[in-house]
């Protein structure tokens, strides 16, 4: 892609994965569907206050085994759209498989700059960390995320409660973005764009499984590319997982189901 040469509209197309996923609407209203009966099957442990602001709230799933692992998922949304609501039958095929599960909410822009929305989920990993046990969630923690739950992830990894993560379409090099629709809330600043973007930091030594899918737009696919050959470079851990005719939102597909390629690849980073 020469960005350069492109003009606004074609920028903006090429981080709208509404626009480019056909049925998107009806895939997210399925997915959403789907979290609400499991919240509603899972009632013990919703909304816990980690914070002092609105969507500063938890949902825990607790396993039989509080010794269990337990997947923590940042929802998607480019850090202005969703809840956490709307994502929990993503922890279903884990759960389903013995692992605990626990989604953290958190401010959207423009309420919150990024810089403050990756603070709160380091917050939120801080409140965990001294409250899971009360909830039954003792074990290692697998951070997951998809599309900015993904970018949430890579720049949370380091969080001393988390022992991998699981990046899934997320965006990784933040520079391109300021010149497309997205910036129109997020407002990112040179100073978040240097030290906001994974791809500028330093890697986090610690295993840590990059996906995306084979029919997602081309962005996304680079960054997901570039950071495991970056990570690859300097020999940390972790597997780079193209999903074959997966598109943005079909991807994480592979996470809900039990017996899916996500779901699989999870049970492998704590073993």
């Amino acid at each position: 892609m020469n960005w350069g040469a492109m003009s606004r509209a074609e920028r903006d197309a090429a981080y709208n994965n509404t626009i480019a996923v056909k049925n998107s609407a009806d895939l997210s209203a399925a997915r959403e569907a789907a979290s609400a009966a499991f919240r509603k099957a899972h009632p013990g442990h919703l909304d816990l206050r980690y914070g002092a602001r609105e969507r500063n709230t938890w949902d825990l799933f607790p396993a039989a085994d509080p010794k269990a692992p337990c997947i923590v998922f940042i929802h998607g949304g480019y850090w202005q759209r969703n809840s956490k609501d709307g994502f929990a039958n993503l922890i279903s095929g884990l759960h389903a498989r013995g692992w605990a599960g626990a989604l953290p909410g958190y401010t959207l822009a423009p309420d919150a700059t990024l810089t403050e929305i990756v603070a709160e989920i380091n917050a939120a990993l801080d409140w965990l960390a001294a409250n899971g046990k009360t909830h039954g969630i003792e074990g290692k923690v697998v951070l997951s995320g998809w599309s900015a739950g993904g970018h949430l992830t890579t720049m949370c990894l380091g969080h001393s409660r988390v022992s991998a993560g699981l990046a899934i379409s997320g965006v990784y090099e933040l520079g391109p973005i300021r010149d497309t629709y997205l910036n129109e809330k997020l407002q990112l600043s040179d100073g978040e764009i240097e030290t906001l973007s994974p791809m500028r930091l330093p890697m986090v030594a610690k295993p840590m499984l990059i996906t995306y899918g084979t029919a997602e737009l081309p962005p996304l696919v680079s960054d997901s590319r570039h950071l495991h050959a970056k990570r690859a470079a300097v020999h940390i851990p972790g597997a780079l997982l193209p999903v074959a005719g997966a598109n943005h939102f079909t991807i994480v597909h592979e996470l809900r189901d039990a017996d899916g390629a996500l779901t699989r690849q999870a049970l492998l980073l704590v073993d």
